[in-house]
């Protein structure tokens, strides 16, 4: 590859103060060298890319999914139910994954993700049933495939419903093997600095699911090896009775009893915290991960997002599970984050911000500064849409229309300077044949 003059495109974003309106040139190594101001020309000669057509965005991020949850989207027990009922009847349908309908149901998971103009993705992955000991082996093998960028988190349970938890007893696991998983992971797979395809969090699933001991002791590797920690917390007023209830303490509280409290911290939801709660997260450096589509489908309720902002707490986007939200599309969740904060706030939240929140937001929430924004020396990671659909007809802001006008597929998707997405399609991926395959293990898994 030669280096790349992304050319004068029609609109971008970003996520900072420069000034790219003519564009950006890409290195042959993968990393953005340079921003070309309005009516600019690159420094040196490169080839070019016509973007005049196209809105050129930082790779979204996606910061909260549960990728095997593809396989059990819009079934009909739980489509009216909140989260604990909705875990409750979908939990004994998880405990039948197999290997392959992982593998298919993360490459769905990814294809979708990729296609909506997300670069780099965060999977929380608590599911190990017998013969699934390797799923995290199978995601990394997914995301290389993909060619995208994954923070895969091992996830646990520990907690049974014959312990007073909810996941029933066959989906959890004991702490020593937990363990041990865990540190093969790191040692297998993480990948620092720069540029890195995959990396490895810990995760222990939720305070309804895990023990107080398996939290401590997730913290305490995580320090030791230096990567990141992950779980859900104050998603539901639900969750924070069984806090009150099982440990006789409110969910940040637990969070800092477990070690938990501090920036290698990223927390999904987050929506139930009181002002003190926001101040402590914030003077912590703990990080939300919001899902707007998510937190509206279960009636979960409304995260604070501006506050969290303004008391210094990391505030990025997730999809979460596609058997939440129902979907893993990326530009229409910061979509769905802009209309749920104006509802919250007022309708001078800017498109600018939700846009954000996709994109530099994300990539603190992950602990990365070489994605998310646009400025010399990171990584070419790119979105690129093409507006010229009947539903942006008459629009005039070219960035703004991305949200307002409801894109939901991007045009080109680069990653690491290699083009991922060609004329809306992943080149290589036989869509079809993948979602009949991908269906049948659907349908197999809710039959039994």
């Amino acid at each position: 590859m030669t280096t790349l003059w992304i050319k004068n495109p029609l609109g971008i974003f970003t996520a900072n103060d420069h000034d790219a309106g003519g564009g950006l040139v890409v290195s042959d190594s993968g990393t953005i060298i340079e921003l070309v101001p309005s009516g600019g020309q690159p420094s040196s000669p490169a080839t070019v890319f016509d973007a005049s057509g196209h809105v050129v965005l930082p790779g979204l991020i996606n910061t909260h999914h549960h990728f095997y949850q593809t396989l059990t989207r819009a079934w009909g027990p739980v489509a009216n139910a909140p989260l604990f009922p909705w875990l409750q009847n979908l939990y004994p349908v998880w405990a039948r994954l197999t290997p392959r309908s992982l593998e298919l149901a993360v490459q769905v998971a990814l294809a979708e993700l990729l296609l909506s103009g997300c670069t780099t993705a965060a999977d929380h992955h608590y599911l190990f049933p017998d013969g699934m000991g390797d799923a995290i082996d199978i995601e990394v093998a997914a995301v290389r495939a993909m060619g995208m960028r994954a923070t895969l988190t091992r996830g646990s349970m520990t907690l049974g419903e014959d312990d007073g938890g909810l996941p029933p007893r066959t989906t959890v696991q004991s702490p020593e093997a937990i363990l041990a998983d865990s540190e093969r992971l790191i040692r297998k797979y993480h990948e620092t600095g720069d540029g890195a395809v995959v990396q490895i969090a810990l995760a222990p699933c939720s305070p309804f699911s895990v023990t107080k001991e398996i939290m401590a002791e997730s913290a305490a590797m995580a320090e030791r090896f230096d990567v990141r920690l992950h779980t859900h917390l104050a998603e539901t007023i639900d969750e924070e009775d069984f806090c009150q209830s099982m440990f006789g303490l409110r969910t940040v509280d637990y969070l800092e009893s477990v070690g938990w409290l501090g920036s290698r911290t990223w927390l999904g939801h987050g929506i139930h915290f009181n002002d003190e709660e926001i101040a402590r997260l914030g003077a912590a450096g703990t990080a939300v991960a919001h899902c707007p589509t998510s937190n509206m489908r279960l009636a979960s309720g409304t995260a604070r997002v501006l506050e969290l902002e303004a008391a210094g707490v990391p505030v990025g986007l997730g999809v979460d599970g596609s058997a939440s939200n129902d979907a893993s599309n990326m530009i229409l969740e910061a979509r769905q984050a802009l209309y749920l904060q104006r509802l919250r706030y007022g309708a001078s939240v800017p498109v600018e911000r939700a846009l954000g929140w996709a994109t530099r937001g994300s990539a603190a929430v992950l602990g990365r500064s070489d994605i998310g924004q646009l400025a010399p020396g990171l990584q070419a990671d790119l979105a690129l849409f093409k507006p010229d659909e009947l539903r942006f007809s008459g629009s005039h802001d070219p960035v703004a229309a991305l949200l307002l006008c409801g894109a939901d597929r991007a045009d080109r998707v680069m990653v690491g300077g290699v083009w991922r997405v060609v004329d809306g399609a992943i080149p290589g991926l036989d869509v079809a044949g993948l979602i009949a395959e991908h269906s049948a293990a659907a349908r197999k898994l809710v039959a039994g």
